[in-house]
């Protein structure tokens, strides 16, 4: 799978080094450059790249105007590169993949295409499935429902689910790997995500952080609390059908009767 990437940014040294150390991903094929934002927002259009590597502090149209001046189209992914980490919260705002301060270290370059990698995945995946839909749809309509059935039964699929979380908290952006998340917390529109050395605040719905955490790993188990259950330990009986799951933490997390079922999986 090669990734048609654009790099973009006034100095023509640092596009320069950029394009070198991307000499070391052989996937990665760069299809333009460009110096300003102007001249940027034509080469997206024209080329419709996977990947953007995009200045922040340009000229003219700043990095933010690029990404706006493509909203008419179906946008590349990006990642910011520049000298000032002041803009990270407002890059991942703008829903970029990453955030990459220069001189450019190679292996968060490498950790930044790597989860272009798993974006670029996920979308070609979502596509082909909607072309099987759209063909079986006109060619064999009565086919559609057992296409459906299909698809729901294989639904848990790892890479449809969140591999990193970036919350912001206390003025700062911090990437949380989900899988270090031991258990969440609801207070109305906030979420408390409890790590096993920290705790931030996500301005999130329980109902729409759910869609994004893996359902075979993470489960409700209370009406405001969800538990990673490879963090469990034990299971200690309660009263009245309730019990407590102790995490790898110590933590203690009372199971609801609502939820008694999620107790099951761990009692053979």
């Amino acid at each position: 799978m090669t990734i048609r990437t654009i790099l973009v940014d006034d100095e023509s040294l640092a596009i320069q080094g950029l394009s070198l150390r991307l000499e070391a991903h052989p996937d990665v094929e760069i299809v333009e450059t460009c110096q300003n934002g102007r001249e940027a927002i034509r080469a997206i259009k024209t080329h419709k790249p996977d990947l953007v590597f995009l200045d922040i502090q340009m000229p003219g149209f700043d990095g933010f105007s690029v990404v706006a001046g493509t909203m008419d189209i179906e946008p590349p992914l990006f990642v910011f590169v520049t000298a000032y980490s002041d803009h990270a919260i407002r890059a991942f705002e703008a829903q970029a993949v990453d955030y990459l301060m220069k001189p450019v270290d190679e292996q968060r370059l490498a950790d930044a295409l790597e989860r272009v990698r798993q974006r670029l995945a996920d979308k070609r995946q979502a596509q082909e499935a909607e072309r099987l839909r759209e063909v079986l749809a006109e060619v064999a309509p009565e086919a559609m429902s057992s296409f459906d059935t299909d698809e729901d039964e294989s639904a848990p699929s790892a890479s449809r689910y969140e591999k990193l979380i970036n919350i912001k908290d206390r003025g700062q952006i911090f990437r949380v790997d989900v899988d270090s998340i031991e258990r969440i917390d609801a207070a109305g529109d906030y979420m408390c995500i409890y790590t096993a050395d920290n705790s931030l605040i996500l301005r999130e719905t329980m109902k729409d952080l759910e869609k994004r955490l893996d359902p075979r790993n993470f489960q409700r188990v209370h009406r405001s609390t969800i538990v990673n259950l490879s963090q469990v330990r034990q299971v200690k009986p309660h009263t009245n059908g309730e019990c407590f799951l102790i995490l790898e933490s110590g933590a203690q997390v009372k199971v609801s009767r609502s939820y008694r079922d999620v107790v099951a999986r761990f009692v053979h």
